[in-house]
């Protein structure tokens, strides 16, 4: 089909071979600016049209095409709209580095119009997931809120407020079920002056708060007051402005509630009547402070959510997500009880869930399990030193060294025990994805986004080689247990094996489906593990380099972590499905699912027992698990942000983690 491009067309759709549209006569232009094919138009506003398109540039990629044609009369009002027009295409290029904002890939003039092209995002919008299923119960909105304040705090860090967050604006990203925050046109600069002078009243009634609609002011906490707005209208499918009763001045959306007999859980309902407040000064100040809140919610139950299908799934499942659903149409798992805090100082210390044992039988106290001094982890130092996300650590052996890399494409050599930067590793021309130390504690592996993989001394930072071989970022690095060996994973789909000692490349292995993203080395050097993409595990023989079998019934997701137990009978997965599965290696098969997580769980480490194990995720959080019983002993809540990153000292008494946060944190027990 060909799409006419006259604004006022009531019939835009015509045949491919049309050269006048046969609904208003105007000239069809088959591929605007040589590249862009209109499909068919998906939106309309007082601006002009919206339009799916395909890109013949990029191998007919889906994208979204905005035209702006505005139907204003007078010069202001045509210029200020304009000037909107043009922002958001400024805003999209600023923040379209976040992988949860639509990123902006042109903007051009045609015929006296101009237009926009943006990434197409295939989804639905949180609205049309509640006229498919539903009113959103409690266990979806803590999702909502744990998935839009990250990014909300990514535009505010901008200096960026958005002004028309409703559930129109946030859709559930398909291939990954993560919500993405869209229509930008609105948006503006955050200054002293934007946010004390008068602006345009811009915003959606009922959303936007009296500020915005009275004056056009609008601060961080406006945003927040439309994204409190949108989870009420999710819950009750009541607008917000008759949920205000404007003559008692509150809220009415807990007895709309109990009169269809749901209720919402304290925390909760506390964190969104403050996001309500009628006063500026009143209401959370920024995204970090909600998220502050949340994080204390998170750890514990939501009211009214269903019980857990499977019997071996500990703590809060993740159910797969079909090809096309969402996940508002998966049931939801219980929410694990609260147990002791951890990991905080007594001023901010948070309660921690801790899921039932797999068995009927009652848990025995904590302080009987398997290191009990769990609740005694505290954050030894906070390290600051990278300028963008942290993405690798490492530890030495004696736990007396800290390697941490990042998206600054710098590897910065910490001491533990002062928290002091020793030096700061330079040579990658690119991101670093991956660390790896040596059992000796002598030599450090970094992989790099620019297919590199560089062995270092840590003693004095001196380079000792590089390796070359794989053709696109190098996602994971991994030393056997006796120094001898260097596995790799990359973005190239293959899997490579090194000589440590010497650089020398020894096999490949390939024929994967997908891009590898962890890769692990069985103790006893006789098979490599490798997870990616493809959502699959596979095992390979280091001694015939065939593959020895694909992990059956195993993530919904990509493997984003491979790690095996030092006795070689155990493998523990990580998966962006927000799912850990613990495997039996000689048979094959999965011996429990380890669920907690309210994102995807992007790195994993075991301590040298392989007894106890540490997840990180993005939903900011650091999980313990005792390994032998699926047991959640509990959560460490200081990062602000995604954890891309932990690693474990030998003796499990010292934990690294790196986040997006732009900072390592070293946790001691005890």
């Amino acid at each position: 089909m060909t799409c006419c491009l006259n604004p006022d067309c009531q019939h835009p759709q015509n045949a491919d071979d049309a050269e006048f549209c046969l609904s208003c006569g105007t000239k069809l232009i088959p591929l605007l600016r040589g590249r862009y094919r209109l499909m068919r138009p998906i939106g309309q506003g007082g601006f002009g049209r919206t339009y799916l398109a395909l890109d013949d540039d990029r191998l007919k990629a889906k994208c979204v095409i905005k035209q702006f044609s505005p139907q204003l009369q007078g010069t202001k009002s045509l210029e200020k709209a304009v000037k909107l027009f043009e922002q958001e295409a400024v805003r999209l290029y600023e923040l379209g580095e976040h992988p949860q904002i639509p990123a902006l890939l042109a903007y051009f003039e045609h015929d006296k119009r101009l237009y926009l092209v943006q990434q197409f995002i295939e989804g639905n919008t949180l609205l049309q997931e509640l006229a498919q299923n539903g009113v959103f119960i409690e266990q979806r909105i803590r999702e909502v809120l744990a998935g839009v304040l990250p990014i909300l705090k990514f535009v505010h860090d901008h200096q960026v407020i958005h002004r028309d967050i409703t559930p129109s604006n946030i859709i559930r990203r398909k291939f990954d079920n993560k919500l993405v925050l869209i229509d930008f046109g609105v948006a503006k600069l955050l200054s002293v002056e934007a946010s004390n002078q008068p602006g345009t009243k811009i915003g959606t009634e009922g959303y936007a708060p009296i500020e915005q609609l009275r004056s056009g002011k609008a601060y961080p906490a406006s945003d927040i007051y439309s994204l409190g707005a949108t989870c009420l209208f999710l819950m009750t499918q009541v607008k917000p402005e008759d949920l205000y009763d404007p003559l008692e001045g509150r809220w009415l959306w807990r007895e709309r509630l109990g009169e269809k007999g749901r209720t919402m859980s304290e925390p909760i309902a506390q964190i969104l009547d403050k996001m309500l407040k009628d006063l500026v000064s009143e209401r959370y100040q920024s995204a970090d402070a909600v998220m502050k809140d949340l994080r204390t919610a998170l750890s514990r139950p939501p009211i009214s959510s269903p019980p857990a299908r499977a019997k071996q799934t500990i703590g809060q499942p993740s159910a797969p997500v079909p090809s096309g659903g969402t996940i508002a149409q998966q049931p939801l798992a219980r929410q694990p009880v609260s147990q002791p805090t951890v990991g905080q100082p007594v001023s901010q210390q948070r309660a921690v869930g801790t899921p039932p044992s797999r068995q009927p039988t009652a848990k025995p106290p904590l302080s009987k399990q398997p290191l009990s001094g769990a609740q005694k982890w505290h954050c030894l130092h906070t390290l600051i030193g990278h300028s963008r996300w942290v993405t690798a650590v490492a530890i030495s052996p004696n736990a007396d060294t800290i390697a941490s890399g990042g998206l600054d494409d710098n590897i910065k050599v910490w001491n533990r025990s002062t928290g002091e930067l020793l030096r700061t590793l330079t040579g990658h021309s690119k991101p670093i994805n991956c660390l790896s130390l040596s059992p000796d504690g002598q030599v450090l592996v970094s992989g790099s986004d620019d297919d590199t993989i560089r062995l270092w001394q840590l003693a004095d930072g001196r380079l000792l080689r590089s390796l070359t071989g794989h053709t696109r970022d190098v996602s994971s690095v991994v030393i056997s247990a006796d120094g001898q060996f260097l596995a790799s994973g990359s973005e190239d789909r293959t899997v490579r094996l090194w000589k440590l000692a010497t650089g020398e490349a020894l096999r490949s292995f390939s024929g994967l489906a997908g891009m590898v993203r962890s890769v692990a080395l069985s103790p006893d050097g006789q098979f490599l593990v490798s997870g990616g993409l493809d959502n699959q595990i596979k095992l390979w023989s280091l001694k015939t380099n065939e593959p020895v079998r694909t992990l059956p019934n195993g993530h919904f997701n990509s493997v984003n972590g491979v790690v095996i137990t030092p006795d070689g009978k155990t493998l523990v997965s990580a998966s962006k499905d927000k799912t850990i599965k613990v495997w039996d290696l000689v048979k094959g098969v999965v011996v429990r699912t380890l669920a907690g997580h309210m994102d995807s769980v992007n790195a994993i480490a075991i301590s040298s027992d392989g007894k106890f194990l540490v997840s990180g995720s993005s939903d900011t959080t650091i999980k313990l698990w005792n390994l032998e019983t699926g047991t959640l002993i509990g959560t460490l809540t200081e990062h602000i942000s995604a954890v891309n990153a932990v690693a474990l000292a030998a003796d499990g008494h010292v934990l690294v983690s790196g986040s997006s946060d732009s900072k390592v944190k070293v946790w001691q027990l005890g």
